[in-house]
């Protein structure tokens, strides 16, 4: 607070603090798992925040939610079942259920909480959890990964950092049971954190995902409301390469109205700087 301005702070690693200006507190709940925290702000609308963690901000969220879907979607011939792991506020959902292959997709979110309020708070992001296509399943997707006979042609791991019961969405086992789970042109698109931040989590993941599957790479983003402005995903594959595979033409063809991914953007986000390149072994 200063004078008569609130703000709501988001101390990130120790080292570096975020502010957004509040002007209203909406809804603050703890499940067994951790705080759920959503806030009204005067520049980036609602924010969700995990533990005091910015998750999604509805004015930023699109380029996420986008990019964690979209190259996986489209570099897929023709995606029918799609897991979402994590991902309680829907965001991936909806994305996913723009790609007309789609016929089910299924998420499994540990956490009840994170789903009824995104429900309820964060309804432009939430919605498509109640299309007739969604399946949600309320349990830890490391054990459903682990024991489901069910077969998808994409998993998208939506996770939050890997500590608390994300923890064990960055560990080799859970990448064995992805790969087990796919289906034979099948992708894993994850979570994995800040390219300045993070840098140890993504060698870790690219230490654990590159003996499981044939291909792995890192494609880059920008978002406003994440410390330090630039964000990872890794994307994992039984042979498919996410650039040289890439159909262009698909996401034209598709008539979707996006806000952040196209196919230039596609290619481009998997160029990537030199000292990330130097992390992973590249």
């Amino acid at each position: 607070m200063t004078g008569k301005t609130a703000w709501v702070d988001e101390t990130y690693q120790g080292v570096v603090r975020t502010g957004f200006r509040l002007k209203k507190r909406i809804f603050k709940g703890r499940s067994p798992f951790q705080e759920i925290e959503i806030v009204e702000t005067a520049g980036h609308g609602r924010l969700l925040l995990i533990d005091g963690m910015t998750m999604v901000s509805e004015r930023d969220e699109f380029v996420y939610h986008e990019m964690i879907a979209h190259p996986a979607l489209f570099l897929h011939p023709k995606p029918r079942r799609v897991l979402v792991i994590g991902g309680g506020d829907g965001g991936t959902v909806r994305e996913t259920l723009k790609h007309k292959s789609v016929e089910s997709c299924t998420l499994v979110e540990i956490d009840a909480l994170v789903v009824s309020a995104s429900r309820r708070h964060l309804p432009r992001t939430a919605a498509a959890l109640s299309d007739p296509r969604v399946r949600v399943l309320i349990e830890d997707g490391v054990k459903f990964a682990a024991e489901t006979r069910e077969a998808f042609d994409v998993v998208i791991v939506d996770s939050t950092e890997p500590f608390g019961p994300a923890k064990e969405l960055f560990g080799p086992s859970f990448y064995k049971d992805v790969r087990r789970i796919l289906t034979k042109d099948g992708i894993v698109a994850s979570q994995a954190g800040s390219p300045f931040y993070e840098i140890a989590t993504i060698k870790n993941l690219f230490g654990i995902m590159r003996p499981v599957f044939p291909v792995v790479e890192a494609c880059l983003f920008s978002n406003l409301t994440y410390p330090g402005g630039l964000w990872a995903f890794t994307l994992a594959t039984k042979g498919l390469h996410p650039v040289r595979d890439f159909v262009a033409a698909r996401v034209g063809a598709s008539k979707m109205k996006l806000g952040w991914y196209n196919a230039e953007i596609h290619a481009g986000s998997f160029a990537l700087p030199s000292f990330l390149k130097g992390a992973i072994g590249r």
